[in-house]
């Protein structure tokens, strides 16, 4: 049954999962719920792209042609500008009311279960627990002994990349801080939030599980933080905790080196320091808020702080130019700052390096990284793993990703 389309008269689109690929041989864009409201996705011709920069909720369709035309000089049929509208809003990609009654009925079905389930696992890693540990146990296999035990880590910086292509910078990570890991009582893991649509910070009471089981998460600690940055914002963005990848494949790193056995959990989604102006983060009465009852939280506990976040993202598959053998020098050089920046526990100094090239390189790990090293402050580490993951099949995209231990 087709829907009323009048709310989509000036359509808006949401933060969405946009990537390109080739469809029946052409350039096109494919777009996707990062919420995973909807099944559907859509897949549209390249050169339509800026009719979604146009979808801001100030033009119809009309507007749409019209604003096409003038400013990129493209033709667009208004039937085919409807279709497309039309089918944004069934795959619920448009703030309008049918998504806001969606998220409201899976946001409260999300509070109502008994743990968030393991999106990732059958998909990223296996869902059977003994293969997956078996999976774990031989990238673990692989590390050389000569790294040694960090039975003191305070912290640590890991992927959060799937593991196919992560797996063995996880281990290289998690192996030496194994005894930190297992007589932690509490574990704060800040993950990059991709897409979500709260604040500084995006909460949750929720408990996560893992295919070894549930990870209690510390409702006590969550409040106390929600209370510091405003609870509104704290859990405005709640639902992007069910699909969000980046604290699912760290918690299940933490369970395994525990043996399977659980202990707390602080799970926070860490959203985008694009909106501050330079000199602005370290002084923002929020940012100090939080850090500060984080802090708090973690004193007098046998508390690790984990930051999973992947360092660069480059190449055609994030909108930029392939990267040659150059362009890989100048990467590697780049994250040897940061990296430096991070064993130094230097949170304005890794900072202001991404800041200097305006973020060329998308470094997404920006936020949890930051807040480590501000709530562990002081603190240095100790860098024991490195790479560069293929982004696509040519080769000329990458994601970089690192391990560090912060003791």
């Amino acid at each position: 049954m087709k829907r009323e389309t009048t709310e989509n008269q000036f359509p808006k689109l949401r933060a969405v999962d946009a990537r390109p690929l080739l469809h029946g041989g052409r350039p096109s864009i494919l777009l996707r719920d990062p919420l995973q409201l909807c099944d559907n996705s859509i897949v549209i011709p390249r050169q339509l792209g800026p009719v979604l920069a146009l979808c801001d909720g100030t033009r119809d369709v009309g507007g749409l042609s019209a604003s096409l035309a003038v400013r990129y000089g493209l033709r667009a049929d208004p039937a085919l500008l409807t279709q497309l509208v039309a089918a944004l809003d069934e795959a619920l990609l448009l703030e309008n009311e049918s998504y806001a009654q969606a998220r409201a009925r899976s946001l409260a079905e999300y509070r109502q279960a008994p743990f968030r389930p393991p999106t990732s696992a059958g998909r990223s890693y296996p869902a059977d627990p003994d293969e997956l540990r078996r999976m774990l146990g031989g990238y673990l296999s692989g590390v050389q002994d000569a790294i040694p035990n960090a039975g003191d880590a305070r912290g640590l910086v890991c992927p959060h990349i799937d593991y196919s292509r992560g797996g063995s910078v996880y281990a290289q990570t998690w192996k030496p801080v194994a005894q930190a890991a297992r007589e932690a009582d509490l574990v704060v893991l800040l993950g990059t939030d991709h897409f979500g649509d709260g604040g500084l910070v995006t909460l949750t009471r929720q408990h996560y599980a893992t295919p070894f089981g549930v990870l209690p998460t510390a409702v006590d600690v969550v409040d106390a933080l929600a209370e510091a940055v405003g609870r509104e914002t704290a859990f405005a963005g709640e639902l992007a905790h069910r699909s969000e990848h980046s604290i699912e494949l760290a918690a299940v790193w933490l369970h395994h080196v525990r043996e399977g056995k659980p202990c707390e959990l602080l799970p926070v989604l860490c959203g985008s320091f694009a909106h501050f102006a330079p000199g602005e983060l370290e002084s923002d009465p929020t940012l100090d808020a939080l850090v500060a009852t984080l802090r708090q939280a973690t004193a007098g506990r046998r508390a690790l702080v984990v930051a999973a976040g992947d360092l660069a993202h480059v190449g055609p598959s994030f909108g930029g130019s392939p990267v040659d053998l150059m362009g890989r020098a100048r990467l590697k050089a780049a994250d040897d700052e940061l990296i430096e920046r991070t064993c130094a526990g230097d949170a304005a100094g890794f900072f202001a390096a991404i800041e200097r090239v305006d973020d060329r390189h998308n470094v997404c790990g920006l936020p949890p990284i930051y807040l480590t090293l501000r709530t562990l402050s002081p603190v240095e580490g100790e860098r024991v793993a490195y790479d560069l993951c293929p982004a696509d099949q040519n080769g000329a995209s990458l994601v970089s990703v690192c391990g560090i231990i912060l003791t």
